[in-house]
């Protein structure tokens, strides 16, 4: 088969910027991989090309890039899959993080950030003679958490890090809970309280591009939820993010839509928060992006149909 990489290319000893250059490979196996693709044009075509790869298994991760403007491993990726109708594959480096070489990232914003939230054990009381031992049905909930490669590939199509970059970002805060999580710990509680701060567990977005892009299915935005109950089970209750899914609950289960009015109002704490909001909603309402009722919040044909699945899931838990 024949395969058209369509490469983003950076120079970072050149004066220009990144642009794109096209390799078409001819008589290549049917089964042939972006990486596979990508190394034969290193090899062979063009030794310029810069690119990490390693293990070629899907183990260690470094082959993390995007492909046709998703995050992935190309060592995964057969060209097969991906190939655009004219039989080209868009091969960039990922998001979020700087550009040292075409498809070479950068990956100290995301070290720092796995940093941040403390990734080893913080115990307590004597140091015993052996290893700790814990029994396995203690540890089963985070076998999801530490499957995670750190290959990079959620945080490169985060959209609130791409926005905010202070965010803790979804590879950090699914770490996080794996020690949140683990029996060992002595500092749960300590945990909890830094992550529900800004930058924290409530300002992922639930866009659920780091769980469609993850390679390995530990799917970050699940546990960063996970660490929201956690937090909110602790009594971490006094925040924005906090209010806002009670409001928004509420809200629901009443009317069977959402009062986008008094969502954005209550989810603010104090009474400076809220007056903030004023110029917001001005500008809102001279763009026509008020709700359509306008102040009025009516409930919806079938809202009881709503509220009882609300009542049933209530009961459950």
């Amino acid at each position: 088969m024949d395969v058209n990489l369509r490469v983003q290319r950076y120079d970072p000893a050149g004066d220009r910027k990144p642009y794109y250059e096209e390799y078409l490979l001819t008589g290549q196996p049917e089964g042939v991989t972006v990486l596979d693709a990508l190394i034969e044009v290193r090899e062979n075509v063009d030794e310029t090309l810069g690119m990490r790869c390693s293990c070629r298994s899907s183990i260690c991760g470094s082959c993390a890039m995007r492909i046709n403007g998703q995050a992935t491993l190309a060592c995964k990726t057969r060209v097969s899959s991906v190939a655009q109708p004219d039989g080209s594959v868009t091969v960039e480096p990922m998001g979020n993080m700087p550009v040292l070489k075409d498809l070479v990232v950068d990956f100290e914003i995301f070290w720092n950030k796995i940093n941040d939230i403390g990734p080893w054990l913080k115990t307590e009381g004597p140091v015993p003679e052996r290893e700790y031992i814990v029994d396995n049905e203690k540890m089963l909930n985070l076998i999801g958490t530490v499957g995670c490669i750190m290959c990079g590939a959620c945080v490169s199509d985060c959209t609130v890090l791409a926005a905010d970059p202070d965010f803790l970002g979804p590879a950090a805060l699914a770490k996080a809970y794996r020690f949140v999580g683990d029996p060992r710990d002595a500092h749960r509680e300590e945990r909890l309280a830094d992550y529900v701060k800004d930058g924290g567990i409530w300002d992922c977005t639930h866009c659920y591009y780091c769980v469609e892009v993850c390679p390995k299915g530990v799917a970050p935005m699940e546990w960063i939820l996970e660490l929201r109950r956690e937090a909110e089970a602790a009594g971490h209750t006094n925040h924005n993010g906090v209010r806002h899914s009670k409001v928004f609950a509420e809200s629901v289960k009443e009317a069977g839509w959402l009062d986008e009015a008094k969502l954005a109002m209550e989810s603010m704490g104090s009474l400076k928060e809220k007056l903030s909001l004023v110029p917001v909603g001005l500008r809102s309402l001279l763009h026509g992006k008020m709700p359509p009722t306008g102040p009025l919040h009516y409930k919806r044909p079938g809202a009881d149909h709503v509220k009882r699945i609300f009542e049933e899931l209530e009961a459950k838990e």
